[in-house]
């Protein structure tokens, strides 16, 4: 069997040739000649953004097309493979973490486990004192009601229903793209060593749920577009910057915290709760803080085997 890096470094080709954007293209060349030193660095957020805003101009255009009944069955799906996806961020990156860095240490575990809770509840404590579900809800309906629908029928419950929905895609969509293992390691990635194969693969994976998003959703998702830019290119601008400093736990810590967003996601994707997702993110960037206190206190608690 052909070692995993000979694979993901295959598939990365493929995903960036079946995207259409290739590093020889028109609109990749300009750009490589114009910047040559931060295309290395955002060529995969580049990719990214490229193949989203492809899926949601197609989804937009079939979205009209689609009954009812179709659009919310897609929906449910999604929110399935929102589950799987935060299964394999959260629960089993955590047994991976255990296992990679607690062998021979029967609580590592329940260590590693205070500090998810820690950063996911500090986090959400943050984000909700913050407002920035509300903040982001807001900002999505204010576009709709300037751009949108809403410009041209003021007022209503059907106009409000209308920026609602918009406001629900691009969260929706906004997570999805931006909570992962995929786009925390492949920005790392693509920053630290200019290798953007994660990233191409994620492009293609993103592409395909765009499509499904916009139409159900609606042109809210095409709001994430921007998201995906400024917090991929964010990213992977700071991994540039300290070069893959980052501990590993840390990272995978971060993954996990992601994984449980997504599962939080998938539950309003499927209608099952109307959690604040946004509220949540603050956590998403605070393991490596907790890791940093906790070893300052009381150093080989967390990080045991030569990390």
């Amino acid at each position: 069997m052909a070692p995993l890096p000979g694979i993901l470094k295959s598939a990365g080709r493929r995903c960036s040739q079946v995207a259409g954007i290739t590093e020889g293209s028109g609109p990749v060349r300009g750009f490589r000649a114009a910047f040559p030193g931060m295309w290395n660095i955002l060529n995969g957020t580049i990719v990214n953004t490229g193949t989203v805003a492809l899926g949601t101009g197609l989804g937009l255009a079939i979205g009209p097309v689609i009954p009812e009944r179709f659009q919310r069955i897609v929906l449910t799906c999604l929110g399935l493979v929102t589950i799987m996806l935060g299964v394999d961020a959260g629960p089993m990156t955590m047994g991976s973490v255990v296992r990679r860095f607690g062998e021979g240490v029967p609580t590592y575990g329940a260590r590693v486990g205070l500090v998810v809770i820690a950063s996911l509840i500090v986090g959400a404590l943050i984000g909700t004192a913050l407002k920035l579900h509300e903040r982001l809800e807001g900002l999505g309906e204010t576009i709709h009601r300037r751009f949108g629908k809403g410009a041209v029928v003021a007022g209503g419950d059907a106009d409000h229903a209308s920026a609602r929905r918009f406001a629900e895609g691009f969260l929706t969509a906004s997570v999805i793209f931006c909570v992962g293992p995929l786009t925390l390691l492949g920005c790392l990635q693509n920053g630290a060593s200019g290798d953007p194969t994660l990233l191409y693969i994620k492009a293609v994976l993103d592409g395909f749920c765009s499509m499904a998003l916009a139409a159900t959703l609606g042109w809210g998702v095409a709001l994430s577009i921007l998201t995906v830019l400024i917090f991929q290119g964010g990213l992977a601008l700071v991994a540039y910057g300290f070069a893959g400093g980052l501990p590993p736990l840390s990272r995978d810590l971060m993954n996990v915290v992601g994984g449980l967003m997504l599962l939080a996601t998938a539950l309003v994707i499927l209608d099952v709760k109307k959690i604040p997702v946004a509220n949540l993110l603050p956590g998403l960037f605070l393991p490596p803080l907790v890791v940093w206190v906790v070893e300052w206190v009381s150093p080989g608690l967390l990080m045991t085997v030569g990390q």
